[in-house]
């Protein structure tokens, strides 16, 4: 996993920066479905990528997708959560 993080680390900052602009731009969702949707498939992704049942290429795509999905989602809610502060001040 360590090798993954050092290949992986632009990425890993892209997904959160854009995940940031995102949730800026889009703000907190109405209704809480899609965001604990999408966490749970966070989960999936890092329980498949644990697990270590998809060998070979698809498998270090599966993996990618599950180290690079949590930051997008953090910087998204984090974005969010900047734009309902910024609009009480």
């Amino acid at each position: 996993m360590t090798l993954l993080l050092d290949g992986f680390w632009p990425g890993l900052a892209g997904a959160a920066a854009l995940g940031l602009l995102v949730g800026a731009l889009a703000g907190w969702p109405a209704r809480p479905r899609v965001p604990l949707a999408l966490c749970g498939l966070a989960a999936l992704l890092a329980a498949l990528a644990l697990a270590g049942l998809v060998p070979g290429l698809p498998g270090l795509w599966l993996e990618g997708a599950g180290l690079i999905l949590p930051p997008y989602l953090a910087g998204c809610a984090l974005g969010a959560l900047g734009r309902r502060l910024a609009a009480r001040g």
